[in-house]
């Protein structure tokens, strides 16, 4: 997900959106562990994914404070 799709959730639902894609890195990480996944850089991408969201989150809280 690019930075500019995230800018564009509201800040309620990108919280939402955060705890589904831990969920969703966590239980990919342990697939990957009991059998590999075709394509392992999706791990990768997640974490990124997670990353960015987590980065707009907080730069929201900043800017409000």
């Amino acid at each position: 997900m690019k930075i500019a799709e995230i800018r564009e959730i509201a800040t309620n639902e990108l919280a939402e959106r955060i705890d589904a894609e831990v969920a969703k890195y966590k239980q990919m990480v342990l697939n990957h562990s009991i059998s590999p996944l075709e394509n392992p850089a999706q791990i990768k991408n997640l974490r990124r994914t997670i990353a960015r969201m987590k980065t707009e989150l907080r730069q929201r809280e900043l800017n409000n404070k």
